[in-house]
């Protein structure tokens, strides 16, 4: 599995309550972008409209050998869900505070996919919790190094 690119921030600003592996309906250019390495998914969303899902506001980088065929870098692509899936992500949506949120672009079996994750965004306060926990699990961490090598 080759990750082309992570969301820098979603761990940080969402709690997950489950995650979807999607597939992405791509032009032939931006597949050959994906492979270089070349996409951002740091500022998209996804959408569900009419049933289906959608990503917004992603980045892939125009290919250079594509020229006049290229595509354009931020247009809104189709994901591939089940059904199920679909029908599961519009009930929680609907629910006041939930979104969709893209984690990791990646290449399966030769196949570009999407880890999609259904969120609910974070407070101010429980973000400060979070770091507050993750300092005090360093800094025993460090102590117990410490110990072990005395």
């Amino acid at each position: 599995m080759k990750i082309v690119c992570k969301h820098p921030t979603a761990h940080r600003d969402y709690n997950f309550e489950e995650k979807y592996e999607a597939g992405l309906v791509l032009k032939g250019s931006e597949v050959k972008s994906l492979r270089d390495n070349s996409a951002s998914i740091k500022e998209s969303f996804g959408l569900i409209k009419n049933g289906e899902v959608y990503l917004l506001n992603s980045y892939i980088a125009p290919y250079e050998a594509a020229n006049v065929f290229n595509h354009d870098p931020k247009r809104t692509r189709k994901l591939l869900l089940n059904a199920l899936e679909i029908k599961r992500l519009i009930g929680k949506t609907n629910i006041k505070g939930y979104t969709l949120v893209p984690l990791k672009i990646y290449f399966k079996d030769g196949i570009a996919k999407l880890e999609i994750a259904l969120a609910k965004g974070k407070k101010t306060h429980d973000k400060r919790e979070d770091i507050k926990k993750r300092d005090a699990n360093r800094e025993m961490e460090k102590a117990i190094k410490r110990s072990l090598k005395h």
